[in-house]
């Protein structure tokens, strides 16, 4: 463990990813496990975070005091819920930190407040952390700028394992996003969610979304552009988490040394 080492502190340390994050930056040259954090009353508060991760102890307990973490520490990893990270990113701009959000389902007002702390706080945030997303999402943008909206048609296909809370998921989103930047338009006024009924023809220059839940399937996503007697897809697997968590320690070092900030992979990836 080098004294140049970046501090990384990892909230919902229990969870699946937060146990995925302590592993990766345990194995991460140029970083290290300095706090993990979980909710007050949680059973895992005391208990040493490394043999939380399956690695055997590392010595550093697990807190239920976020900010005392943040305070000294340069950087932290949070795929938690929407609520826990609005008051995280609060924390991570008065300790003037890198804060790296792989939290999905937030509202617009969440996203402002996040937003704003990203005035003191550098902040890298996105719908998925993984390299082959955000080159899926690039692909995205200009196969539905160079395939128009009079002939072809939009779908952004997606699931994952059952305990998953939120649809669609960030993923889908951001392929969403990136359809509609490629066809010069908002998403939030061409996004079809629901279908159920006599729906009538689909509106042209749609984006619609499918969600499928079920199992322990970790992430699928496609981007279909179907045209009269063709059809173009885009996909991504994810068969192992630790794909998310490379990318946010990937994050947090690229963040170290900038100015603050709200980034996207994209920046991190040199893909913007």
């Amino acid at each position: 463990m080098a004294e140049t080492d970046m501090k990384l502190v990892v909230v919902g340390a229990a969870g699946r990813m937060g146990q995925t994050l302590i592993r990766t930056i345990h194995a991460i040259e140029g970083a290290r496990v300095y706090a993990a954090v979980e909710r007050e009353g949680s059973p895992f508060v005391g208990k040493d975070a490394g043999e939380l991760a399956g690695l055997g102890p590392i010595g550093v307990p697990v807190t239920s005091a976020p900010l005392e973490a943040f305070v000294h520490a340069e950087g932290v990893l949070d795929f938690t819920a929407p609520a826990a990270t609005v008051e995280f990113a609060g924390l991570a701009a008065q300790a003037r930190i890198v804060h790296v959000i792989g939290t999905t389902g937030c509202s617009a007002e969440d996203d402002e407040k996040i937003k704003a702390a990203a005035r003191h706080a550098r902040v890298v945030k996105s719908g998925n952390m993984s390299l082959g997303v955000n080159l899926l999402g690039v692909l995205s943008e200009r196969a539905a700028r160079a395939l128009g909206p009079e002939d072809w048609d939009i779908e952004v296909l997606e699931m994952h394992h059952r305990h998953k809370v939120d649809a669609p998921s960030g993923t889908a989103l951001l392929l969403g996003e990136a359809a509609a930047r490629g066809r010069g338009i908002a998403l939030a006024d061409h996004s079809v969610r629901v279908r159920d009924g006599h729906t009538g023809a689909r509106p042209r220059g749609s984006i619609g979304f499918a969600t499928l839940r079920g199992g322990s399937v970790i992430g699928e996503h496609a981007v279909m552009i179907a045209g009269e007697g063709e059809m173009v897809t885009l996909s991504h697997s994810a068969t192992d988490r630790s794909i998310f968590a490379r990318g946010a320690v990937r994050a947090a070092l690229w963040a170290r040394d900038r100015k603050p900030g709200l980034y996207s992979m994209l920046d991190v990836l040199g893909l913007n």
